[in-house]
Parts: structure tokens; C-alpha cells; sequence
């Protein structure tokens, strides 16, 4: 393990999710997680005898998580060569049709400030003031100053872990992980009919949902449906 391994080990050792979310992560919408994300200052071993907490907050967005298999994973953009090669031993162990969940996320910051209090009596009003506006997504976290993000990626891993079970329960009891005679869930299909919607609105381009089309080997399935769109464009 070389030397930045080891720091980004210890930056997720000492990281505490002091308030975790009261919810879980929607299943079939999007939620909104605010957090505070308090950690000592980088320099505070060079300035001794003043107590200063850095507070950085913002919103991470995790958006509807969505029915998906090794196949569809394997027609993604963007993935190193290692992750192909998991994603191929994924597909030699359970199979190319095998369903699990895909969580995507955005993060927006929002701000940084510096206060001069430590952390504990930080972490206190900042408790106080969540109560007082009843805010059951809102988090804190603690992490390490230089590594702030990676201690945020440990936050989603571990929120995203807490939901898997209640998402996969309530997508089974509607029968979204059904999986067609072509290997496709039950989920992908109600996903390909709203992103059809939203083309005929006008609030999607079509040319991402081709790409979904694509990813699941549909697009000749759905081709007549999908240029009869542009067919009424021209009228």
C-alpha cells in the first residue's frame, strides 16, 4: 500500500457519522441530504492554544436508485479497466442478468466557514439547530480537513448501505425486479416508458434515451417508437 492509500485509510478510519439521516433514501424518488461536514483545521497543530472548527456544508442529491445488471453496467462510459474486469467477474459469478441497485449522486457545496469554537461545542449548536427546524434528512459529519471528501464518500457509501435493504423490499413488493424473458427487470421498463415521457415534453433529449435504449440491447425493440418521435417534430 503506497503512502496516499494509507492516508485515504486513515482519513475513513477517523471519520464519524456523528448524525446519520432519520430517513432512508427514497425509492422511487429523489432525496435531498443536507449535511455539515466539521473537521479540525489542517494548521491547528502550528497555531496551539486557539480552537478553530471548519464547517462545510452542502446538499448531496441522490437521485431515484434504479434496477440494473452486470450487462447494463458493462455498457456504461467512464470505467477504468479494473472495473471491467470486476464487472466480468461479476457477470462469470451470477450471471449477465443478475439485478442489483444503482445509486447516483451530485454533490453541492455550499459553503465553508471557520468558527472559532471547538468541534464538540460546534457539533452541539449544530445538533440544536437541526432540531429546531425538524429536519430528518439533515447529517453531520466529522472528518479530516485535508481529506474532507473522502470522509463525505464514506458518509453516501454508508447511507447508501443503511437503504439497500428497505429499497430492494419495496422495489420486490411491486415486482420491479422481475426479469423478462430478455433479461431486462420489470424496473427498466417503467424507467424507458417515463423517459419516453419526458422526450414528448420536450424536458429529455432523445438522444438520452437511445443511450438507455442501447444499454440494455433494446433499441431495435423500441427503434419504430423512438423515430416516430421525430416524425411528429416535423409536422
Amino acid at each position: 500500500m503506497d503512502s496516499e492509500d494509507e492516508r485515504i485509510k486513515e482519513a475513513v478510519k477517523h471519520t464519524e457519522i456523528l448524525r446519520p439521516p432519520k430517513q432512508s433514501l427514497a425509492t422511487f424518488g429523489t432525496t435531498n441530504v443536507y449535511y455539515y461536514l466539521v473537521t479540525e483545521p489542517s494548521y491547528s497543530e502550528l497555531v496551539k492554544g486557539t480552537a478553530e472548527t471548519v464547517i462545510r456544508e452542502g446538499r448531496v442529491i441522490a437521485e431515484r436508485p434504479k434496477i440494473v445488471t452486470p450487462l447494463y453496467l458493462s455498457h456504461l462510459e467512464g470505467f477504468s479497466l479494473e472495473a471491467k474486469r470486476y464487472l466480468d467477474s461479476l457477470t462469470r459469478a451470477y450471471g449477465s442478468n443478475a439485478p442489483g441497485l444503482f445509486y447516483t449522486y451530485k454533490n453541492e457545496p455550499k459553503g465553508l466557514n471557520i468558527v472559532s469554537d471547538n468541534l464538540l461545542a460546534v457539533v452541539d449548536k449544530l445538533n440544536r439547530e437541526i432540531d429546531k427546524r425538524g429536519d430528518p434528512l439533515a447529517s453531520i459529519i466529522r472528518g479530516q480537513d485535508e481529506l474532507w471528501d473522502v470522509s463525505l464518500m464514506k458518509f453516501i457509501y454508508e447511507m447508501t448501505r443503511s437503504s439497500l435493504p428497505d429499497n430492494l423490499m419495496q422495489m420486490e413488493t411491486r415486482g420491479l425486479l422481475d426479469m423478462d424473458a430478455r433479461g431486462v427487470p420489470a424496473d427498466a421498463r417503467v424507467r424507458i416508458e417515463d423517459l419516453f415521457k419526458m422526450v414528448a415534453r420536450g424536458d429529455l433529449d432523445p438522444g438520452e434515451l437511445k443511450s438507455e435504449l442501447d444499454r440494455w440491447g433494446l433499441f431495435e425493440e423500441y427503434e419504430d417508437r423512438f423515430l416516430a418521435i421525430f416524425k411528429k417534430s416535423r409536422r
